[in-house]
């Protein structure tokens, strides 16, 4: 045999003579795994709502619509049978100061034969009867109706589509589904109305 070969020639390994790694011991590290785990939640977390607060943030009323939250109207220039309209958030609102006679036709309705049954005494204020307060908007498709006159009164046409309210605001004609809307009101003092929630 060659000696050549022989001397290049490793000898086997013994399975012995490998040495495997020693195991690592997992459980040592489970602690600062944790805090990590709990600090990138943490983290995700606050990077999550930072980045939601402006998307709720716009979802609030503007400050025009907050400045506007309440309006004042002083009702000393309106005389019997008369109304006006003013702006409150951005909506008008109609103001008027009924006739004996209007209250009485509005309260001789039956209000079971009403499309909205809705009773005069429930539009307005106790002790204010004479003062009807309502948003001057159609409900059918949104319009502003107009004054209209009638052998018993004054009520309210909508000429967009022919809706017809009575001298409460109950709708009496045409495809309106709902009377108009009362928004809250109160009155501080006997000629004072603000329109608007109480504070």
């Amino acid at each position: 045999m060659d000696k050549n070969l022989t001397k290049n020639k490793k000898p086997l390994a013994n399975k012995e003579d490998k040495k495997t790694p020693p195991v690592k011991d997992l459980t040592k590290n489970k602690g600062r795994r944790d805090f990590i785990t709990l600090t990138t939640c943490a983290m995700a977390g606050i990077g999550a709502a930072s980045g939601l607060w402006p998307l709720v943030k716009s979802m609030n009323p503007s400050a025009e619509v907050l400045a506007t939250s309440t309006v004042e109207v002083n009702l000393s220039g309106i005389q019997e049978g008369r109304g006006v309209k003013v702006k409150w958030q951005g909506k008008p609102v109609f103001i008027r100061r009924r006739t004996k006679q209007e209250i009485e036709v509005a309260r001789a309705v039956n209000v079971k034969n009403l499309r909205d049954p809705e009773s005069d005494e429930q539009r307005v204020r106790e002790g204010k009867d004479e003062w009807l307060i309502m948003i001057g908007i159609c409900t059918h498709l949104g319009c502003v109706p107009v004054d209209h006159a009638t052998r018993d009164g004054n009520g309210w046409f909508c000429p967009c589509h022919g809706s017809y309210y009575d001298t409460s605001g109950r709708v009496i004609g045409g495809p309106a589904p709902k009377n108009m809307v009362v928004p809250d009101y109160f009155f501080p003092s006997e000629n004072v109305v603000v329109i608007g929630k109480k504070a």
